[in-house]
């Protein structure tokens, strides 16, 4: 039967030792991890506390990390102590070998200068700038709903909708001819990073496995396309008004600029960002809605008296659809579309009065502190009036915080939000969904993921 690792404290610092499940002999938390890993660090949570030490896997090949549970813990490692805790263990390793060093992955002075280069493109007022290519794939995407009958599954057609969006908003005029080529690649290389990213022994890429062929198939192929786009436009010479041609024509104070091979990484990167985290919470706020029909008749109305005359949503309508971006973020909350954020410590530290060690990986999660029942009442049920603004103000800042925070926090918040609000206003305005899938198992990889399909049923409003 499983037992309870005891709490022992260091001479050093006073500071305990993480408690944490002891799971099964040998093997420790590996079985729970691999079938419910969500599921674990929850009841990790809340049988040991704000600090959690789980281990998993035989002895030679055993894995230790550090789950932290508490808002104060997420502050501590994402901004007051964020240089002691780094992103250098082997998720980000794998994430930069096959998408490359863009704004995601580097660090240190590389990270500095990516960062004072494309900070620009992301201010409020450019990001408004791309509502009309968000609004283009929502009207794409009603029009393909308008054909369909029966029952639709959100999670690919959510997909679709944020990698067109993203790939149009990246490519303008070359959106077609990158299309294809992301949409049967991207999902192959991601699936790839992720297994690689959590399993204990990873035999080199370069070994011609079947697995690590059909990746560097992908892998190539994604490079192709975008160093293909961009030589076509002469470079980092190119100018134009897409997000491609602004990375191309970004300049620092110095004239530094991104070349040609630094435009391809964060573009990968942005598509990798950009859309499987806007899919995520999308599917998510239409399967809440699905089940909540009061809520929903509440969002078409908002959304009726906004945009009744058919119009396409704009940027403008954004701060005037406060109801359906309460219900996006409650849907963020209980399902965020990054459930856990990765970090080496580099330094010992202290969290919570427990001690965790120089080079433990430690594991932020979103998904656990968002359902922290000191932060959270009945943390499990639906209830968007948890999001005015009287709440928020009132509530611990890392109490919820589906983009991170401290000085890697996502630059594409407001993309993000914009996108998400301004599709489901279009959506919404046309249909009525109902939740075929009263549960939806779950787990992880880069972003949340469903274990399977989120069917609605569409009913033409």
């Amino acid at each position: 039967m499983p037992t309870t690792q005891t709490n022992q404290t260091t001479g050093a610092t006073g500071a305990a030792q993480a408690p944490g499940p002891a799971g099964v002999p040998l093997l420790g938390s590996m079985f729970d991890l691999k079938r419910d890993p969500l599921g674990t660090y929850l009841a990790g949570h809340r049988e040991h506390g704000d600090v959690v030490r789980f281990t998993a896997g035989p002895p030679g090949l055993r894995a230790e990390f550090y789950g932290v549970y508490s808002p104060d813990g997420a502050q501590q490692v994402l901004a007051g102590q964020a240089a002691d805790f780094r992103k250098e263990n082997s998720f980000y390793e794998e994430i930069r070998s096959s998408f490359g060093n863009g704004l995601l992955t580097s660090q240190d002075a590389d990270y500095q200068r990516q960062r004072r280069l494309i900070q620009p493109l992301f201010t409020r007022r450019r990001v408004d700038g791309y509502a009309d290519a968000i609004g283009v794939e929502a009207e794409t995407l009603v029009e393909r709903w308008g054909g369909l009958t029966g029952t639709v599954d959100a999670v690919d057609e959510m997909s679709r909708f944020a990698l067109r969006a993203v790939s149009r908003i990246l490519f303008g005029a070359d959106v077609e001819t990158a299309l294809d080529p992301v949409r049967t690649n991207f999902p192959v290389l991601a699936h790839y990073v992720t297994a690689r990213g959590f399993q204990p022994v990873r035999i080199p890429r370069t070994w011609p496995t079947p697995t690590n062929r059909e990746a560097m198939a992908a892998e190539r192929a994604l490079y192709g396309v975008c160093d293909a786009i961009i030589a076509a436009r002469g470079g980092a010479a190119a100018e134009s008004d897409d997000l491609l041609g602004l990375l191309a024509a970004a300049r620092g104070e110095d004239g530094e600029r991104l070349d040609a091979t630094e435009l391809r990484e964060q573009v990968l990167i942005f598509l990798l960002a950009g859309h499987e985290t806007t899919a995520t919470s999308l599917t998510f706020t239409l399967h809440l809605l699905g089940q909540h029909p009061e809520v929903q008749a509440r969002v078409h109305a908002e959304v009726d008296g906004l945009l009744g005359d058919g119009r396409r949503p704009a940027a403008a309508d954004y701060n005037e659809l406060p109801y359906l971006t309460m219900v996006l973020k409650e849907a963020m909350r209980l399902f965020p579309a990054a459930p856990v954020i990765g970090r080496r410590a580099v330094a010992e530290s202290v969290i919570g009065g427990t001690v965790i060690p120089a080079g433990a990986n430690v594991m932020v999660s979103p998904y656990v502190i968002h359902r922290h029942l000191g932060h959270w009442e009945d943390p499990e049920r639906f209830d968007p009036e948890r999001f005015t603004p009287e709440a928020e103000a009132a509530r611990h800042r890392y109490a919820w915080f589906p983009f991170g925070g401290g000085p890697r926090a996502c630059i594409g918040q407001h993309f993000s939000m914009l996108e998400s609000v301004l599709g489901l206003a279009a959506v919404l305005r046309a249909f009525e969904v109902t939740a075929v899938d009263r549960e939806v198992a779950l787990t992880h990889g880069i972003t949340l993921e469903a274990a399977g399909p989120v069917r609605l049923t569409l009913k033409r409003r």
